[in-house]
């Protein structure tokens, strides 16, 4: 471990470290632009300058690695000299259009020209003009103001993965965009807007909306899928205006999908914010009491067996907690969290969980997808696996459908008889895995939701045990979710008990009564004659089969537990209130169940919260993944010959929240193409 002296302080650090971060180490704050520490490096903006003694020139610390016996200087005259004059040429051709630039506020540019730069400014020639160019419906560019720093470049290069800006033209005319002129092809466009240390790439959606220090910043968690990516709401008055990422290196580093980001007008456009009743069908506005009256006038003397409820995909783990208990007060053990039917068994968390954990992936050398577009499913998931497909050394395939994943990965067939011959020995990516040290799987919804999902499952749990997926502490057993809700549900105990109705028979019309948490990805139908109560805060298809409809909180309005698909529990906050007459879930269930004499046993969510507690170590462990035991699993039958797909054919549109977002729907016309869905891997 080499030694150096920084302004007079002698420091040891690991080899390979650079002069930059070195400095950070002992506490120096170092400018930069262009160096950011999950991108390649550089070099261009010259900001990171510091004076090494014995060189010739002072040195762009970000590019320089660290040697035995360097002497650095950050913050002598000559170096301060240095980087004022590289702020007054950045500041050559930029058009300091501050008061009106989205920027302003959180600019890098602005921060640092005040605590490095001159006073003034010796350019008077005319500056320099960028024609603006179209991105997309999320970027809003103003390439006037670029400096160069090329991050976005390497952004869609070597995260996104697909390689959608660069620059042409040399020298002075040098100007940063698409190849042609056409939007970002990537569900992690939202991310150039953080990147961007200047006001260059701004958020359309978000233009001219509101300043940094108007917002209230709330910490919570993205229900869009089921990474559970860590966020932060930002809000003014009663309106969460924009969602950023926070940083979470286990789960999300500090990226963001573009759907968590950017649907958030969903959550203005159809919502539910009154109770209704059907009356000579047709529904109705009412009063709570009218809504839990017609409610305890269909519970009343009702067969428990007769009764089934059903939890959607963004619902929070203390409603579906609150519905199970309430199902069980009435007799009735007919419930179920998944939707699409599914078909883990919920006894085996194994079975269940993505038990590699996201940050597992950086230890993994081989991967098998199994029905699974990583891409549109968790686009965070798939840049970890692109992140470890670039450092080499990692062989991935899928088998499935085939779709551009933006990362290598061999196409082995679209049909289930090839997991078949993995398992058997005779396919040769067997040898791959074998030959494997920490080998992986990922199993998709496209798999499992199949009519031979319990047999894949099978499968799949043989391929782990013969090829070495599970040894010692290494576990490459995993299940891809879609949903923010489905593994909390699955960990509280939200599916049928013994010889009750699952989805399939509940969605059958097989109940006389049928509680919607927040289900609308389930055919409406059949539900014609039951009679249906539908709680949830946007007027989906759910609501348009209701008899009653309860009006929730959204995810934003609400605080709530989420657990992501590795099992680590999470807690989002309330950033905003309900509109109109809506309810948090939890207490809509409190106050029904004391209505038809079935009172629950919690007054406060503190309360609920400590019952949860009870039922699973999850529950009692926030942010600590709970390791699954290995048993059996799956069910041994018949592979079924048809192609594995996946279950998301439109990224942008998979949920009563994003279905009705305008700037999704924007992205939809823009980006959703049969060009996009697949083509060849890396």
């Amino acid at each position: 471990m080499p030694k150096l002296t920084i302004n007079g302080n002698e420091i040891e650090v690991e080899n390979g470290l650079t002069v930059l971060q070195a400095c950070e180490l002992a506490g120096i704050e170092i400018p930069r632009f262009c160096y950011h520490e999950r991108l390649s490096i550089a070099g261009n903006c010259r900001m990171c300058l510091v004076e090494m003694e014995r060189a010739p020139k002072l040195i762009a610390s970000c590019a320089m690695p660290v040697g035995e016996g360097m002497v650095i200087h950050t913050d002598n005259e000559k170096v301060r000299k240095a980087r004022e004059n590289v702020m007054e040429l950045l500041l050559i051709n930029h058009p300091l259009d501050c008061p009106i630039c989205d920027q302003g506020g959180e600019c890098d540019l602005q921060d640092q020209a005040m605590a490095y730069g001159g006073d003034k400014g010796r350019y008077t020639e005319e500056k320099r003009a960028v024609k603006d160019k179209d991105f997309g419906p999320i970027i809003r560019p103003f390439m006037t103001r670029c400096i160069h720093c090329t991050r976005c470049v390497r952004f869609t290069e070597e995260v996104a993965g697909t390689s959608d800006l660069c620059g042409t033209f040399r020298g002075d005319h040098t100007e940063i965009g698409t190849y042609v002129q056409s939007a970002v092809q990537t569900e992690l466009a939202g991310n150039l807007v953080d990147l961007c240390p200047v006001g260059a790439l701004t958020s359309k959606p978000y233009s001219y909306t509101a300043r940094p220090w108007e917002l209230k910043k709330t910490e919570s968690i993205d229900v869009f899928d089921a990474v559970g990516t860590n966020i932060r709401l930002d809000s003014r008055s009663n309106e969460v205006l924009r969602v950023l990422p926070r940083l979470n290196e286990e789960v999300n580093e500090e990226w963001l999908a573009d759907k968590g980001r950017y649907a958030i007008d969903g959550l203005k456009t159809q919502r539910l914010d009154r109770p209704y009743v059907r009356v000579d069908g047709k529904l109705k506005p009412a009063t709570w009491e009218d809504a839990f009256k017609a409610i305890a006038n269909k519970l009343n003397g009702l067969d428990g067996s007769k009764f089934a409820a059903l939890a959607g995909d963004m619902v929070d783990v203390e409603s579906m907690f609150a519905l199970k208990l309430l199902a069980e007060s009435l007799g009735s053990a007919n419930i179920d969290c998944r939707q699409d039917g599914a078909q883990y068994d919920p006894s085996v968390r194994a079975s269940y969980l993505f038990n590699t954990t996201i940050e597992g992936i950086d230890e993994a050398d081989a991967c098998l997808i199994i029905g699974s577009n990583t891409r549109w499913e968790a686009p965070i998931i798939n840049a970890r696996l692109r992140k470890r497909y670039t450092h080499g050394g990692f062989k991935a395939a899928m088998v499935g459908e085939n779709f551009d994943l933006t990362f290598g990965c061999e196409h082995l067939g679209e049909t289930a008889d090839v997991l078949a011959s993995i398992a058997g020995g005779a396919h040769p990516f067997a040898e791959v895995l074998k030959s494997a040290e920490k080998p992986m799987l990922i199993l998709g919804q496209g798999a499992l939701t199949r009519k031979d999902g319990a047999a894949i499952l099978q499968v799949a749990k043989q391929i782990a045990d013969k090829y070495g997926l599970i040894s010692g502490e290494w576990n490459g057993f995993n299940v891809l979710h879609t949903a923010a809700a489905r593994v909390g549900g699955l960990e509280l105990g939200f599916v049928p008990g013994d010889c009750a109705m699952d989805t399939a028979a509940i969605t059958e019309g097989k109940a006389d009564v049928v509680y919607l948490l927040g289900a609308d990805e389930i055919d409406t139908s059949k539900l014609a004659n039951s009679f249906v109560i539908y709680q949830g805060h946007n007027g989906d298809a759910g609501a348009q089969c209701a008899d009653v409809i309860l009006p929730g909180a959204a995810y934003t309005e609400k605080d709530g537990i989420y657990v992501n698909t590795e099992g680590r529990m999470q807690y989002g906050s309330k950033a905003v209130f309900a509109p109109g007459e809506a309810k948090e879930d939890w207490t809509i269930l409190r106050a029904l169940s004391e209505v038809i004499g079935k009172t629950l046993p919690f007054d406060s969510l503190e309360q609920l919260r400590a019952q949860l507690a009870e039922v699973s170590p999850t529950f009692a462990n926030p942010d600590d993944i709970q390791k699954a035991s290995w048993d059996d699993f799956g069910v041994k039958g018949d592979l079924d010959a048809t192609a594995i797909t996946s279950p998301i054919s439109n990224y942008y549109m998979t949920d009563p929240v994003s279905r009705v977002s305008k700037t999704m729907a924007e992205c939809t016309e823009a980006l959703i193409n049969p060009q996009q869905r697949t083509g060849t891997n890396g």
